[in-house]
């Protein structure tokens, strides 16, 4: 499942999301435990793709800096806020987060730029 998902993560498809899943379906791990696995998961993945990526010229550095700052200003905030919810809820809001992206893909309308 690791390769499978390192695969995903290199592409850009999100395997993380998918590494939880699996972690806590599947394994029936508890959900803070997948998400700490998740993120020595991501790290790794993430570093090994924007490395190829930049190498190819396939990102735009002027976009993609202040991604990152807020990025990681929203996780820590959201570490932060996740270690003041139980499992449970932590579970629920997950799952909606999952089901909401999910139907934004569905019902979104593709834009294209032309090359």
């Amino acid at each position: 499942m690791g390769t499978v998902l390192g695969f995903l993560s290199g592409m850009g498809i999100g395997g993380g999301s998918l590494l939880i899943l699996w972690l806590t379906g599947v394994l029936a791990m508890e959900q803070r435990a997948a998400q700490g696995i998740n993120l020595l998961f991501f790290l790794p993945a993430a570093i090994a793709a924007i490395l190829f990526h930049g190498r190819q010229g396939k990102v735009n550095w002027k976009a993609a800096l202040p991604a990152i700052a807020v990025g990681v200003a929203a996780a820590g905030l959201c570490a932060w806020l996740a270690t003041s919810l139980d499992a449970h809820g932590l579970k629920k809001y997950f799952g909606v987060l999952l089901i909401l992206i999910g139907l934004l893909e569905i019902f979104r309308k593709e834009q294209r730029k032309a090359c």
